[in-house]
Order: C-alpha cells, then structure tokens, then sequence
C-alpha cells in the first residue's frame, strides 16, 4: 500500500490528462510492484501502486465508500484499523474489503479532515470528496510515510516521491538555494522545502485541503515533551517494566501482516529489543537481517548474531565492502534527495538482501531521539565547560594524525571545541555540522548559496519545546528535523526501492507520548545513554547488547575514502562533472578531499554529502522524465 499520486484541477472543472497521472504512477512501480489502480473524477486524476500486505485479494486501491462518492488512497499502515472498523460497522458503515484502507474513507465520511487525530500508525493518504469537489492529504505526526507536492495557478501535482512530480514536464527543475544552503549545513533539507523550488514537502503532522477556494496547509499533531511541571517520576524499575509493555503492544500491532515481517538487526538495543518482541509474537521463527564490514571496529556481525543466536531467529547476513559503491548511483536515485550519509549505502543494500525474503521489515528508528541515545547528547550535558576544555586541546589534536576510527576521540574533542562560547542549540548542532559557514562559502559556486538561516527550522522547534527540559528540547528538534527528513526519508526510499516496508514500532503514538513524559535523568545517568530503555531491554537480550555501545550500520567512510575509494570520491567529484553541473567549486572540494586523505583532518561527513549531492544532481535532476540511467557517468564503477 505504499505509493499514491495525483492531479487536481484548481479551478473545479476542468479534467486533468489521465495519461500525465499514469506516468506519474510509473514512476512509483517500485513502491507498489502488487498491483495499481485509479479513479478519474471530475478535476481530479488519483493513482497508486500497492505493495500487498494486509487483505491480499481484495485491498486494490484506490477505495470507495458505499456509493462511490469519497474515494481514498493509502501509503502505510493503520494500526489501529480494527477497533476502527467495529466502530464504524455500529454506525451503519458496509466494508466491502478487510483492508485497512478502507477505515478511512468512512471514517472521514464520520468525522471529515478531523479523521486524522483518530489514527494509529504510519501514513500519507489522499482522500477525495467529489460532492465538495475537496481533496484531502495528510501524514503522519512523525513523517513516516512521504508526500510532495507541487502547485502552480492551474493544478496542484502531489506524490509519494519527487521523481514522480518530475515526469510532469511543466515542473521546473530549479534548486532552491536556501536549501542547498541547509543541506550543506545539516545533511537534510526539512519540510517543507525540498532541494528545488516548485516541489514541496507536506510536513509531517500536516494536512494540505485543496478545492475551488484554493490551497491550505495546516498543521494537525502538536506533539512535543511535556513541561518540567507535567513530567512522570517513579520507580524506574515500574517504569521501565510500562515501556516494555508499550513496546509489547507496538510491535504486536506492528507484526500485523498477511505476510512474513523481518527486522533490520543492527546489533545494539533498540533493534534488539524489536526482534526481542516480535520474536515472543510470531507463530514461526522471525527474518533477521544484518549488515557488517571487513573492518573490525566497525562490523556489527557478532553482536547481531549473538541476538539472532538468543532469540532463535531465522538469521542473514550481509557483510558490505568498498566494491559496494558502485551502486551509489541508484542509491541517489532510489533515496528521491541527497542523502549525504554514508549509512546509506549499508542501508539500502540491507533493504535489497531483506527484499529477497520478506514485504516489510521492523527497524529501530526513533529509539535514539525518544530516549536519547545519541553523543550529542551526552556532549550536550558537558554543556559550555565541556566546550571550553575541548577547544584548549584542540591545537594539540590538530597537530596530531587524524584517525579514521569510529568516533575517534580526536573527531570528538574537534567537534566539542566547536561549541565553545555557542548557546544549548548551537553547541548541539556544532557537534553534527557537516560544512561550517567558512567551508559553504568556500565550495559552493557563486550565487549557489542563499541567505536564509540554515537552522531555521531547528530554532522553531527549540523554541516550541520551551518549558521542557533541557535534553528533551534538544530531542524534540531531532526528531523533527534529523529523523522526519533524514533518517525516515533513507528507510522508506530504501525500503521501497525493493519493494520492503519499513515498520517502525518506536513511532508509536503510545511509545512516544510515554518517552516525551519522562525526565532527562530516565533517559542519561553520567556518560550511558538510553538508561530506561536498557533497563526495559535488560531481561529479553544479552548484557553486551543491553550495555554496548550505540550500533546502525554505520561503515568505515573515513578509511574508505582514504584507501579503495578515494580514486571513486575524485571521479564523482572530478573537475569536470563539478563545473558541467555549477553547483560546487572544484578547487575546493579537491582541497576538502586532499585534507581527509593527508590525514589532517576526519572530512569524510562533508565529502560523502557533496558525493551525495553530485550524485543526485544527475540521477534525479538531470534524468530524463525522473528514470533513472545507470550508465556510470563517474567511473564509479571501479570500486569493484
């Protein structure tokens, strides 16, 4: 049930080509190989592919209610469609399906666009209402599922994924510069702006009303941590024991399939405890599914296969090397914007090797923002003391080798130091700042750039969790910037590239209005991340998982790209391909990549973003009608 897109017609009567909607469609067979449907109505051309998992036979989309006047199409999973359907079935509602889509166009013939505050689960789904010639589109609070758009006088053009809107021939390709600038800044682009100008995002907790009185976007889901006055205190044994059985309950809804669900197992707590649980909740023995690398520091193997050896579960591995990268051009393509993680590469061959075995597979997303299981946040309590002694080490480190281990302490104490003299939400984002202002200004071709503040979005949110504690602030722009357009945009593209749904139990509206409760002090004790979610882990996985360090298919980008793929790194970012797309300058970025090898400084975060960016420039941008060439333009292929 996984890719939706459409045409609606501004001005009420005229009849959108069916023929643009279908090739829009075309472009979203990999999310929905199961089969495709549509349903032409007055100004308004609606599409979608399916991907099979609940009601086999009968939950073709999109669907009708009784009389064929309100139709919908879903992207996701309604959890909570049972009780939904009893209660609409009380109130004289006819189901035609047992497919979970069909909740929701009678349930908005119930209760309209306020639907939406009665939903659990993932979701991005159009409803159309012919008799009030309205379209509806929503998402989810946490942006699980996706929806762009794009609205000129004329039409409004929307659909799971932006190379869709770019078999429309009348959007224009443009980059918007501001968003250029935030990519280069934070690695993402939140909502609602994408990396061009005529496309953008639906937020995540958003609904978009669109009909003959125009276009409106409003938010839905005001989510956020609970002030120092509200928060839940208690035995932390009692609370760990409510989280665990709200993590029971999630992830036995999330288990709810017609066919087989997997997990993505990384080797760390938060995928521990999913396969942990679905494990007690499958009639048969759970897919799991690991990614691991030649270099020890890095390789996440062992530790998986300790879990898979516990659990007893049907275990795969896939060990990722640097030949691997000569997939990096249908990776670009696949992940929709740049995706400037090297993350993305294990990820989405983990999502390829799960394809082969299973429809939809249970991932950790989340865990980290809801209950603080990131360094940031740990380097975040050290606060500006902990800045100021960093930057008096930080010469000494400079003169030193730089290291391409994982997290090396010389990476730290730089990325410490850069907080000195900032404020809570600077110093936060200094430690993860991909290219500093000097460093943008300095690879960026002249007039790339634009002038908004990169962290816009991130002030926003700090300033709406004012109230909460310090920690939980911090999270709360996490989870609205890194995990909405960055982490849950590489599991759903990478996932639906092959034809697999990421599930994400963490996401839960339960899970999550329990974590957004709790005291900083539940979730970090000294320098341990995640305390209270260890303690609910402690009786279902090994000690080395429950205590061990934070795990996520994370691969040795700084030795690659100092050994077997630097000759790939100067090809995708060769002079030539720079100066042909005039996004970056080459003297530069050859200069960020001469620094990284000579060791003097970690650069491989800014370089696999700019290699990321390059890539999508031409796999999406550029391609014909949004398809994807695989002809290596960049040589990439001598990884291999």
């Amino acid at each position: 049930m996984c890719g939706v897109c459409g045409l609606l017609s501004l001005d009420g009567v005229t009849s959108p080509d069916p023929a643009r909607m279908r090739a829009m469609r075309a472009a979203l067979a990999h999310r929905g190989p199961d089969g495709e449907g549509e349903v032409l109505s007055g100004p308004l051309a609606l599409g979608a592919r399916r991907l099979a998992l609940v009601d086999l036979a009968h939950g073709d989309q999109p669907i009708a209610n009784e009389d064929g006047t309100v139709h919908v199409a879903l992207n996701g999973e309604i959890y909570n469609h049972g009780a939904l359907r009893r209660d609409l079935q009380r109130r004289g509602h006819r189901f035609a399906t047992g497919c979970d889509t069909e909740v929701l166009v009678h349930l908005y013939e119930e209760d309209g666009p306020a639907m939406v505050h009665r939903l659990r689960g993932m979701f991005a789904f159009a409803v159309w209402d012919a008799p009030r010639g309205r379209l509806l589109l929503a998402r989810d609070p946490f942006g699980i599922k996706p929806l762009l758009y794009a609205q000129d006088d004329r039409r409004l053009a929307f659909a799971s994924e932006m190379k869709a809107l770019l078999r429309l021939d009348d959007v224009p390709r443009d980059l918007d510069e501001d968003a250029l600038t935030t990519y280069l800044t934070v690695n993402a682009v939140p909502a609602p702006r994408t990396m061009l100008r005529a496309v953008r995002k639906l937020p995540a907790g958003h609904l978009l009303l669109a009909g003959r009185d125009g276009v409106r976007v409003e938010r839905w889901a005001h989510d956020r941590p609970a002030p120092v006055d509200a928060l839940r205190d208690g035995d932390e044994q009692a609370l760990a024991g409510e989280l665990r059985a709200r993590l029971e309950d999630s992830v036995d809804a999330h288990l709810r399939a017609d066919v087989p669900v997997g997990v993505l197992l990384s080797g760390g707590v938060d995928s521990g405890v999913l396969a942990a649980l679905a494990t007690q909740r499958a009639s048969g023995r759970v897919p799991t599914f690991t990614v691991g690398f030649p270099e020890r520091s890095f390789d996440e193997l062992e530790p998986a296969r300790a879990v898979a050896t516990r659990l007893g579960t049907d275990h795969h591995e896939l060990v990722v090397e640097p030949g691997d990268a000569s997939v990096l051009a249908e990776v670009a393509w696949s992940i929709d914007e740049p995706r400037g993680d090297a993350t993305a590469l294990p990820y989405w061959l983990a999502a390829r090797h799960a394809g082969t075995r299973v429809k939809a597979v249970l991932s950790g997303e989340g865990g980290d923002e809801l209950f603080a299981g990131y360094q940031t946040y740990t380097a975040s309590r050290l606060g500006a003391a902990g800045a100021r002694a960093a930057a008096a080490a930080a010469p000494l480190v400079a003169r030193l080798p730089s290291s391409s281990r994982r997290l090396s302490a010389d990476f730290r104490i730089r990325r410490l130091a850069m907080g000195a003299g900032l404020g809570p939400l600077e110093r936060h984002h200094a430690f993860k700042e991909i290219l500093t202002a000097e460093q943008r200004a300095a690879v960026a071709a002249p007039g790339a750039l634009g002038a908004a503040d990169p962290l816009e979005a991130h002030r926003r949110l700090f300033a709406e969790a004012a109230g909460a504690e310090p920690i939980a602030r911090l999270q709360h722009v996490d989870a609205g910037t890194f995990l909405a357009d960055d982490l849950l945009v590489q599991a759903d593209r990478a996932g639906m590239a092959h034809g697999v749904e990421v599930r994400v139990p963490f996401l839960d509206r339960e899970v999550a209005a329990f974590a957004r409760a709790l005291p900083d002090r539940h979730k970090l004790r000294g320098l341990q991340t995640k305390r209270l979610l260890r303690l609910a882990a402690a009786p279902l996985l090994p000690r080395e998982i429950v205590d061990g360090p934070k795990r996520g298919f994370v691969p040795p980008a700084a030795a690659w790209l100092r050994g077997e793929l630097e000759p790939v790194a100067r090809d995708i970012l060769g002079e030539e391909t720079l100066r042909r797309q005039g996004i970056l300058r080459p003297e530069a970025v050859t200069a960020l990549l001469d620094r990284h090898v000579a060791r003097r400084e970690d650069l491989s975060r800014p370089i696999w973003a700019l290699m990321a960016l390059t890539l999508w420039r031409d796999a999406v941008l550029a391609a014909p009608s949004g398809a994807l060439d695989l002809t290596p333009p960049y040589g990439v292929a001598s990884a291999s």
